[in-house]
């Protein structure tokens, strides 16, 4: 189901949806001149769009935010690209959801995307996606981090979810076929712990929601094991495209009640343009009721 947004002309790419200690609900999207933003008081309620709440200098292309609220301030976690350069992690700091926001660090130096921080009893920990050529299925993949701080990695870098179907297939590189697994959402329900992925290209109708699970009550996230819904058997996404959408790809969760939705980027079937070979941005948020029961996702999607 869309999203009801009170402005035309905008989509909303890798939709992050946060959630206020008030209640109030924020998304935050990928742009490629800054991170924007939108509020709204309720999920299926009307959604004002905010602007662009970050930009860096120089910057263009910031990939997929996200943001967790620490002992009253706001994090936001994103990657951003700079001419000549890979896109990097970066998190940046406010005292409202909304900025402005400090300066951002940077947290690795190699090519990292599509942030989730999470805080258990073990501390803070870092979903992420990064490349990997040292394998037989050569890509991006999931990998977690322990967080020192909000600005300091641990370096364990984790590889959690790995490529294992043709599916994924998003090219040809010199070592052959490049896959792509990106997009992690992490949460748990009664004793097993989910994290939601996106898998393939993202401008194709191809693209789709997968997940890993664990029967598992360990805090420390690199401490998991994790298996892929999908690892070593048939192509099964639990989200993918329909009747009225494709493209469907890198959500985000909330529990509203006792109820979850998840929170996800799609285009309209009829709304693609098949006579450009050209790219065109038409990704909208849409959200779905999710079905969590024993370490097994359903989704209903509209």
């Amino acid at each position: 189901m869309k999203l009801k947004f009170n402005v035309s002309g905008k989509t909303q790419p890798d939709p992050f949806i946060f959630r206020d200690d008030d209640g109030k609900l924020y998304i935050y999207a990928t742009g490629i001149d800054g991170i924007h933003a939108y509020s709204s008081d309720s999920l299926d309620g009307e959604w004002n769009y905010e602007g662009i709440i970050l930009t860096v200098p120089r910057g263009d292309e910031y990939w997929a935010p996200s943001m967790i609220k620490l002992d009253g301030r706001y994090y936001l976690y994103f990657s951003y690209h700079i001419p000549g350069m890979f896109e990097h992690m970066h998190v940046a700091v406010s005292d409202k959801p909304l900025g402005p926001f400090e300066k951002p660090v940077r947290l690795y130096k190699r090519f990292t995307i599509d942030s989730h921080v999470v805080k258990t009893e073990a501390g803070l920990f870092l979903w992420y996606a990064e490349d990997n050529e040292n394998c037989d299925r050569i890509g991006t993949r999931i990998f977690v981090d322990k967080l020192l701080d909000p600005f300091t990695p641990a370096n364990i870098c984790k590889e959690v979810i790995i490529p294992t179907c043709d599916e994924e297939i998003t090219g040809q590189r010199e070592k052959g076929p490049w896959h792509t697994v990106e997009g992690p959402f992490w949460f748990h329900e009664g004793e097993w712990q989910y994290v939601m992925y996106s898998a393939g290209a993202f401008t194709d109708d191809t693209y789709h929601i997968g997940y890993a699970c664990a029967k598992s009550d360990e805090e420390d996230l690199t401490k998991v094991d994790f298996v892929k819904q999908t690892n070593d058997g048939p192509f099964n996404p639990v989200m993918f495209r329909n009747d009225v959408e494709e493209g469907v790809g890198h959500n985000s969760v909330i529990k509203i009640g006792d109820e979850y939705y998840a929170v996800y980027h799609a285009r309209d079937i009829k709304s693609k343009n098949s006579q450009s070979e050209e790219y065109i941005e038409e990704r909208t948020a849409r959200f779905c009721k999710l079905n969590i029961k024993d370490g097994v996702i359903t989704a209903e999607q509209k």
